[in-house]
């Protein structure tokens, strides 16, 4: 199963793509996508447009995408959200199933603690994956976040066939 991870952000819209083969994880490929400058609407289109071309090189099959954490600045969640809006957007457009994930169980999925620093994920994505090299705290937010899905996402697959 090969899994597309997306951390959502307005300037800095993480993606990582891994590839799951029973419980072995490798690295594919992992950026940043770059919000143009300009107005709000420009700049969802512009990753919009560089998210749509990274699901149609690498060909997902399935999709995860952080939660948004919601703190006091109420504008800059809602930004955020519509940021998130074009992460969920575009994997449904391909078809895909896509998961979703609070940061903390992200973390403590890949790290083991649930308030680990960006380092501590980088560390451990780094572990879980020799030889990646990470194109940012982004990008390694995101290849996180698909670690977090290939293992729960593959529980819950595996429950599902269970009960079929």
């Amino acid at each position: 199963m090969r899994v597309i991870g997306i951390d959502p952000g307005l300037r800095n819209l993480g993606w990582g793509v891994i590839d799951m083969e029973g419980s072995r994880l490798s690295h594919v490929a992992n950026g940043i996508c770059h919000g143009a400058g300009g107005t709000l609407a420009e700049r969802l289109l512009a990753l919009h447009g560089q998210l749509t071309d990274i699901v149609e090189k690498y060909a997902p099959g399935a999709a995860a995408v952080e939660q948004t954490f919601v703190n006091k600045d109420g504008a800059g969640t809602l930004k955020l959200g519509q940021a998130r809006g074009i992460a969920l957007l575009v994997p449904a457009q391909f078809g895909l199933d896509v998961g979703e994930y609070a940061p903390n169980t992200v973390k403590k999925t890949v790290v083991g603690v649930g308030h680990a620093g960006k380092e501590q994920v980088a560390h451990m994505v780094r572990v879980q994956l020799p030889g990646v090299e990470l194109a940012g705290a982004d990008a390694a937010d995101a290849l996180a976040i698909a670690i977090c899905h290939a293992h729960h996402g593959a529980a819950r697959a595996l429950k599902e066939k269970v009960r079929a």
